[in-house]
């Protein structure tokens, strides 16, 4: 199990507006437990790990991504195996987690936005900053009130606006978003 499960719980955590008080309670532990996770002074059970991840909506293998690892890569590196997608293709969007972890000030990601895919319109602004670049496809982001189409080697960036997106041709647009803070 990596050491870094604690920062990312706390990390998770934070963007899903939880506090330790709430998680601790909705998983049935106290809060002096889950403090004591987050700072990597113990480390939960499996089961407890679980329920952990069912509360942050991930995967439980989120957190054992890189655990087969030296531990000398854990933290630093991600590779390519070791990646969990999040989301499904019927939801138009499947993200990859490209940071090794949570617990820096911004995060990687690798979006795939799924032929005539859309946000369902536009997405309220967050306390964050947004950038990227477009490695494959085409993707139409909405930007407040600027629409722009993005083709490959085309980057954006953008801080705390509404926003939304599209793909209106037939092959995936691929993406390795940056956001900071980190979301997930």
């Amino acid at each position: 199990m990596s050491h870094h499960i604690g920062g990312d719980i706390r990390s998770l955590r934070k963007s899903r507006g939880m506090t330790i008080q709430g998680l601790s309670r909705a998983v049935g532990r106290s809060m002096g437990w889950l403090s004591q996770i987050e700072r990597g002074r113990t480390t939960p059970s499996v089961q407890d790990l679980g329920q952990i991840a069912d509360h942050l909506g991930v995967g439980i293998s989120f957190f054992f991504r890189s655990a087969s690892r030296a531990p000398q890569e854990q933290g630093l590196v991600l590779r390519a195996a070791d990646r969990t997608a999040i989301g499904t293709s019927e939801t138009g969007l499947v993200e990859e987690l490209l940071s090794p972890t949570l617990g820096g000030s911004f995060e990687m990601i690798r979006s795939t936005f799924a032929p005539r895919s859309s946000s369902g319109g536009p997405r309220k602004a967050r306390p964050s900053e947004d950038g990227g670049v477009v490695l494959s496809g085409t993707l139409t982001l909405t930007v407040g009130d600027a629409e722009l189409v993005l083709e490959p080697g085309d980057s954006f960036q953008f801080a705390q606006r509404d926003y939304a997106w599209r793909n209106d041709a037939d092959e995936p647009a691929v993406v390795v978003w940056i956001v900071s803070p980190p979301i997930y």
